[in-house]
């Protein structure tokens, strides 16, 4: 197998074939398809590409591009390598028969060596329907209402199971991918009973060799390690019944198989588990969990904590293939930020940059390189990718209208050197000096940023002085209330030039007003000289002090300049702390008090 790296890249009616560093040049024999494209993916030992096309199913060479095999099989919606890359399944659309009612046999297992299809049953739904094998390949399985089968793949015929594992009620199962072949299912909570994760050696099936039981359990995710010595089962449900996450409630357990011990994962923090996953040496395995900023730790084997890093906002942990570096970062609906850390140099950090929108991420098989991209659906705009090097520089990077899926080529570790320490990033590819060339220069060619302005702001020019916000102009009537009791002016009329001086309209009200002011101050007497005191009005300044109600309100104004300096930095795409989000979250009772004291925009 060849040294350098390779990955593919599926479009909505293209398909192609990259080389890794240092090429990064299509494979040049491989056409790829000029036609809609389902699905495409590598073998699990990278010895065989697979995709679809309307009408047939492609099997290729990733070595040179070259096709090996072309099925003539319409409508194929999903494929599966088993896992030496022997056999493909297939599942195609379901059709039922217009005479007899029955549906097709769409799900079809190929053997790709002797160019046979040796077997197939029906499968209505396509969530779980892939087959699983063992490692060796010879036995694969069936999922039935009532148990799963095995069948010997020598002599495939679904009618007649060499094993029957009967489990009822059970949600899922997961082969493991050792040399000695085990089965972990689990059923979930039923009527009161509490829900179960069994593990069986196969075909040894009177007792299970391992088992746990436990509640609050809809739903549980099966990892075993790469060895297939131990398991971690991530338990669901919909509802945390404690009301503190809307995202339900998590636990997380271990069950060892060469011990046959099981036990909780006991975490330091609440909320949800974001992340898990064994490290390629099968000796620990990585948890992120907590709400956020998040927490990252690292267990042995048997459950015990090794190791723990500083809270931050992340949900993903991927460990490199040679198990010397660990990447933790925060995609989906998190900035996108990545740190790498060397997990054989005390898990000292080597880098941090930001990806942003990143959907799909993985190490190289080489351990050097991380991909990152955004794919589509999930994202419909900046699809393309990206290739760093583990100290965080780009290396390369192409862009793509819609970009459907990716992944590099699976490659065996052992033909790539294991990395003592970090070497030094290459130089990067001309894709990514032509991006950065073509990105303006802020210090030459902008002039400084300055302060924010909010639209209503903007109306005078960008060199003309800020308007006032309402609150300014607020703080400063307030403050000049007192010697400006009444600012109102009375509108400018409209005057036209050589025309007579319009005449001033008096309302019948005005007038009326106007006779009772000016009896009341024929009637009123002179009064007597005496020391002038002059009215307090509400918010003035009395012996140099403010009223409480003064106070109060400049108070309430300054948090709500403060909240307005939050939301601008908000609308920058500056982090924020919990604290401050906190304040912007306590507007509406702020001014709710200002109103209360009658003061108003």
């Amino acid at each position: 197998m060849s040294t350098i790296t390779e990955l593919f890249c599926r479009q909505p009616r293209a398909v192609e074939l990259i080389h890794g560093h240092p090429e990064y040049s299509s494979v040049t024999e491989f056409e790829g398809s000029r036609e809609e494209c389902r699905i495409a993916l590598y073998s699990k030992n990278g010895s065989r590409f697979a995709f679809t096309q309307p009408k047939y199913v492609i099997v290729a060479d990733p070595n040179d591009g070259s096709v090996t095999k072309k099925l003539e099989l319409p409508e194929v919606f999903d494929l599966h390598f088993s896992p030496l890359g022997n056999y493909l399944c297939m599942w195609l659309k379901p059709v039922k028969d217009a005479e007899s009612g029955n549906f097709n046999n769409n799900v079809q297992v190929y053997d790709i060596q002797n160019d046979a299809i040796i077997g197939s049953y029906s499968n209505k739904s396509q969530a779980g329907w892939k087959p699983q094998f063992t490692a060796d390949e010879k036995l694969i399985t069936r999922a039935t209402s009532n148990g799963i089968n095995f069948f010997e793949l020598t002599n495939l015929n679904f009618d007649k199971p060499l094993h029957k594992l009967k489990v009822e009620n059970y949600a899922n199962f997961e082969l493991s991918p050792g040399l000695n072949p085990a089965v972990a299912v689990f059923t979930p909570e039923k009527k009161g009973l509490p829900a179960s994760v069994k593990v069986y050696n196969i075909p040894s099936f009177s007792q299970p060799i391992c088992q746990k039981t436990f509640f609050k359990s809809e739903r549980c995710q099966l990892r075993w390690n790469s060895l297939g010595t131990a398991l971690l089962a991530l338990a669901s449900t919909d509802v945390d019944s404690s009301n503190k996450s809307y995202y339900g409630e998590t636990n997380l357990y271990l069950l060892g198989i060469a011990g046959a011990y099981d036990s909780r994962i006991t975490l330091d923090r609440e909320g949800p588990i974001h992340d898990i996953t064994w490290s390629p040496s099968s000796r620990e395995f990585a948890v992120v969990y907590g709400f956020m900023p998040a927490t990252t730790s690292f267990f042995d084997a048997r459950g015990n904590n090794i190791h723990t890093l500083p809270p931050a906002p992340r949900n993903t942990i991927l460990f490199s293939p040679h198990a010397k570096f660990v990447l933790v970062a925060g995609f989906g609906n998190l900035q996108g930020t990545v740190d790498v850390y060397d997990r054989q140099n005390k898990f000292a950090k080597i880098t941090t940059f930001e990806a942003a929108n990143t959907s799909v991420c993985h190490w190289s098989p080489c351990g050097r390189f991380i991909l990152t991209a955004t794919t589509a659906p999930r994202l419909r705009v900046d699809n393309g990718l990206k290739v760093w090097h583990a100290s965080g520089k780009l290396i390369y990077m192409k862009d793509y209208k819609e970009l459907y899926s990716i992944a590099w080529r699976p490659q065996d570790v052992s033909i790539f050197p294991a990395l003592k320490k970090l070497d030094e990033a290459p130089a990067p590819h001309e894709s990514v000096v032509a991006h950065m060339a073509s990105k303006p220069q802020a210090a030459a060619a902008s002039k400084p940023a300055g302060a924010y302005r909010p639209p209503h702001a903007r109306r005078n020019g960008d060199d003309a002085p800020a308007a006032p916000t309402s609150l300014y102009q607020r703080e400063i009537l307030s403050s000049s209330s007192v010697n400006n009791v009444s600012s109102y002016q009375a509108p400018r009329q409209k005057i036209i030039p050589g025309a007579p001086a319009p005449v001033v309209q008096e309302s019948k009200a005005a007038a009326k007003n106007r006779k009772k002011r000016e009896a009341k101050k024929n009637e009123t007497p002179e009064p007597v000289a005496a020391p002038v005191v002059q009215e307090e009005e509400k918010g003035a300044v009395v012996g140099g002090v403010a009223s409480l109600e003064e106070k109060k309100i400049r108070s309430l104004l300054k948090k709500l300049r403060a909240i307005e300096s939050l939301k601008m930095k908000q609308a920058k795409g500056e982090p924020l702390e919990d604290t401050q989000v906190l304040k912007i979250n306590n507007e509406d009772t702020i001014r709710g008090e200002l109103a209360t004291l009658g003061w108003s925009e």
